[in-house]
């Protein structure tokens, strides 16, 4: 018998794609799953169609919340789960059929706590159908990295993403997503679970399709909610300063982008929007001027952030009028 994996699954308006990201889940090679579809508080017709798909599929549970973010939505999937093991998709996105079978071949295989696969973005119909059929097994050998190697060249490498991954239910144990947070709660969400993983194991194969929507959070534009990507490195350094005092030039520069890429957001809003979003810029650029003090996070850049960062320092007004009739000459 094999283990029971759950798939948590929260959604909110997601009536044009939940039914398909549901099927790609039943087509799972893997036979023992529980699919756990978390309702937050949609008002198109997502509801009707959770409760069709939990008719059609005998194990599909469909949890109703009243609009409380995706962090706390996960959080109400993980309490109600009873799978060994416990993946996380997101409505809108796909998987590969052999993805399931693959992450727990590899976990298991491995001794592992935890095992990531690769992913590729899709947009459309037609370019889902043509990657998912151009993925194959899993190729390569396996790379298996320790706890702080995973920390250095995962979380800290760009791998900040909860979806994509199988998790021990033991390592998940009683850490949880934290709320209130839009940008950057995946992240601290594996630093949260880190100090009790001992090893974590990814292969090459892409095995999760992530929809480029047009309406997710990262295409939307400039909210308050931005600042969160901001935040939540600087909880994340805060953190890991705790056990590791030689990660700082490495996570500031982090912080660094993340200042620059929400500056990228407040300057493609138009002049009057700008200045009723004044405090915002301010904000991150006395963020900026701080962070440019720590020695070696500026030499960790980018040249071409380090251009950025210095004139966005110096001239932020002028930076922001430039960023943003760039878009305009693409």
């Amino acid at each position: 018998m094999q283990p029971l994996i759950s798939i948590i699954v929260p959604v909110y308006n997601g009536q044009d794609y939940l039914e398909n990201c549901i099927e790609s889940i039943e087509l799972q090679t893997y036979p023992v799953l529980e699919v756990l579809i978390v309702n937050d508080g949609s008002t198109d017709a997502t509801g009707k169609i959770c409760e069709d798909l939990s008719v059609k599929y005998h194990n599909i549970q469909v949890i109703s919340m009243n609009d409380e973010g995706v962090s706390k939505a996960r959080n109400a999937g993980i309490e109600r789960c009873k799978g060994n093991y416990v993946m996380f998709v997101d409505a809108d996105d796909r998987l590969h059929c052999d993805t399931v079978q693959t992450l727990y071949d590899t976990l298991v295989g491995t001794g592992s706590d935890m095992s990531g696969c690769g992913f590729f973005t899709w947009s459309s119909e037609q370019e889902w159908k043509e990657k998912v059929s151009g993925e194959k097994d899993a190729t390569g050998k396996p790379v298996i990295m320790q706890r702080d190697e995973f920390l250095e060249k995962g979380i800290l490498g760009a791998d900040t993403r909860c979806w994509g991954k199988l998790y021990k239910r033991s390592l998940i144990g009683e850490h949880r997503f934290r709320s209130g947070l839009t940008i950057g709660e995946d992240m601290l969400f594996l630093l949260d679970i880190l100090p009790d993983m001992k090893k974590m194991v990814s292969v090459s194969f892409r095995g999760y399709g992530y929809y480029q929507n047009p309406e997710g959070a990262m295409n939307r534009k400039f909210t308050a909610a931005f600042m969160d990507q901001i935040t939540c490195w600087e909880i994340a350094r805060d953190q890991i300063m705790q056990t590791d005092c030689g990660l700082k030039s490495q996570i500031t520069a982090i912080i660094l982008i993340s200042i620059m890429l929400t500056a990228g957001k407040l300057s493609f809003l138009s002049a009057g929007e700008r200045k009723e979003n004044k405090k915002y810029i301010v904000t991150c650029q006395e963020k900026l001027m701080k962070e440019l003090q720590v020695e070696g996070a500026y030499e960790r850049l980018s040249a071409g952030y380090k251009i950025k960062t210095r004139l966005f320092a110096r001239m932020p007004q002028l930076y922001l009028w430039l960023y943003h009739f760039r878009k305009y000459f693409r």
